[in-house]
């Protein structure tokens, strides 16, 4: 009697609670977007079939994207800013990646070959050609030196970068091999193939030290996490897998997808990581506690590929939809512990009493909780307003010369103005600049920087092969100058604040002494 009556008497101290005070947050609510919520931004179209790939640029100023319409893109974040197509692969574009450095891109094809392009607006590239089937996925060494890549022909190729040589190939696998990737330090590779194997290699002897076997599925995407101590296993069985590998041993097991996971990313905390499926969502998943966060909605297909911008502070989808979806993480700024208090009173919010919660005697439909935050762009996103940038075609100049046979998309004769923004360039855009450009006018990066000139794209049209080289190399020579003069610029431009500061001291001195 006693418990009843205290039951009865707590349930009338809730309910007369609630005619005081306003309405709790109901569970329901959980679409309502608060500050700690991820919130879309913006989308960018200018794709016109799946998009296969996202990669931020290493100052998170630009976004690369890839799709099965042939082409690469680079958009810049900024608003009313223009976005580059770039023309140069023969089939569907399935990777693409910034190197670490940021000077250069890579980006892999179902025409059978990897290339390394210049991110400017004359779009010089240069393939890499060894694979005999199509090419599913690139990425760079931590150091910028070196490019994994793996396919269907059941191998992963491991290129120089500033050579554009074959180095070595790694064969053990049995079926296509969809993914391979560095390990933070570059020592491993972990590649993941239809064979249902995801292999550890050592670069040093170039051999598997580790193989996973997953009978229930292949894995169509695998991740080293920021420390290089686990990997993430993206699952045609529609599970993330988390895998220890320095014991190999399953951590954790996320059947959080009504379909295949298609791509993983993880925070730069590694504290959370991004998943995306065939069901149309994005999941946050908390791998300190090992549940699931949040179910992103926005996309109208499969979600290909996701990708965490190197601060944590954004986050990126693109799809079969053939949108390119930018998210702000916002529960990045907040504390760990804070995040989860957050998300546990949305999720767990005091409910109305009940009949049951008095006398309770059985399970009734109030002790079912809500698995996750679901925000869905139709109900959380203020401004979409934002227009699509005007695209720019630009077609690798590179590719006439090395490969005239080739049918690709001539560049048109007309001159063509394109206003862009000038970025520095560094001793190795200069060492870049000897290997992979073609010189014949001045290089422009698609990032933002502080000044604006105009460049004309024509080709050159009756001159002979020995003046094109010469002039080639005059141009090329002028361009090294100029890096020259900037840098000694730059010194003078240090110099004199040194001597500046040095007077103000010496100032400072003397009137100390005469006091």
């Amino acid at each position: 009697m006693d418990g009843q009556a205290r039951l009865r008497k707590e349930a009338e101290r809730r309910f007369f609670a609630l005619l005081l005070l306003p309405p709790p947050f109901p569970a329901s609510s959980a679409r309502v977007s608060l500050r700690e919520d991820p919130v879309l931004i913006r989308h960018f179209k200018g794709h016109k079939d799946a998009v296969t790939c996202v990669a931020f640029s290493p100052t998170t100023r630009a976004l690369a994207t890839s799709s099965l319409d042939r082409f690469l893109m680079i958009w810049n974040l900024k608003p009313n800013t223009k976005a580059f197509r770039f023309v140069g692969h023969l089939e569907g574009v399935t990777s693409v990646q910034f190197s670490p450095d940021g000077n250069l891109l890579a980006s892999a094809s179902q025409d059978r070959t990897a290339r390394l392009w210049i991110p400017c607006i004359h779009g010089e590239s240069t393939p890499l050609k060894g694979h005999t089937s199509a090419v599913r996925s690139v990425n760079f060494s931590y150091d910028s030196q070196f490019l994994a890549t793996a396919s269907n022909d059941k191998s992963v190729k491991v290129w120089s970068v500033y050579s554009q040589r074959l180095l070595f190939t790694l064969f053990q696998h049995t079926h296509w091999v969809r993914c391979a990737k560095y390990s933070p330090d570059g020592r491993l590779i972990v590649s993941c193939s239809d064979d249902k194997t995801v292999k550890i290699w050592d670069l040093r002897n170039k051999t598997c030290v580790d193989d996973i076997i997953d009978h229930e599925g292949f894995a169509n995407y695998v991740d080293f996490s920021p420390d290089g101590t686990c990997i993430a296993c993206a699952g045609s069985d529609h599970a993330v897998k988390i895998w220890d590998i320095r014991i190999n041993k399953l951590l954790q097991q996320h059947r959080v997808h009504r379909a295949g996971v298609n791509c993983t990313s993880f925070h730069p905390s590694g504290n959370y990581l991004l998943t995306a499926s065939s069901d149309s969502t994005v999941k946050i998943l908390d791998l300190l506690g090992g549940r699931l966060l949040y179910t992103l909605h926005g996309h109208e297909g499969p979600v290909l590929s996701v990708a965490f911008s190197k601060g944590g502070e954004t986050f990126v989808s693109g799809g079969v939809d053939a949108q390119v979806l930018f998210w702000k993480t916002n529960f990045d700024a907040f504390e760990y512990k804070k995040v989860l208090k957050n998300h546990m009173r949305k999720l767990h919010g005091d409910e109305p009493p009940h009949l049951l919660d008095i006398y309770p005697r059985s399970p009734h439909r109030h002790d079912a909780k809500p698995q996750s935050v679901e925000i869905d762009p139709s109900f959380d996103v203020t401004d979409m307003q934002t227009l699509d940038p005007p695209v720019i075609d630009i077609t690798s100049p590179s590719v006439l010369l090395t490969k005239p046979s080739i049918p690709l998309v001539q560049p048109s004769m007309q001159q063509e103005r394109v206003i862009m923004q000038q970025d520095g360039m560094n001793s190795q855009d200069m060492q870049q600049h000897s290997v992979l450009s073609s010189p014949r006018a001045t290089r422009t990066s698609l990032e933002d920087g502080s000044k604006y000139i105009a460049h004309t794209m024509d080709e050159p049209v009756g001159i002979s092969p020995v003046l094109t080289n010469a002039l080639e190399h005059i141009v090329e020579q002028l361009d090294v100058l100029t890096l020259t003069v900037s840098i000694l610029e730059q010194r003078l431009t240090l110099t004199e604040d040194k001597l500046k500061e040095c007077l103000e001291n010496q100032e400072k001195l003397l009137l100390s002494v005469r006091d």
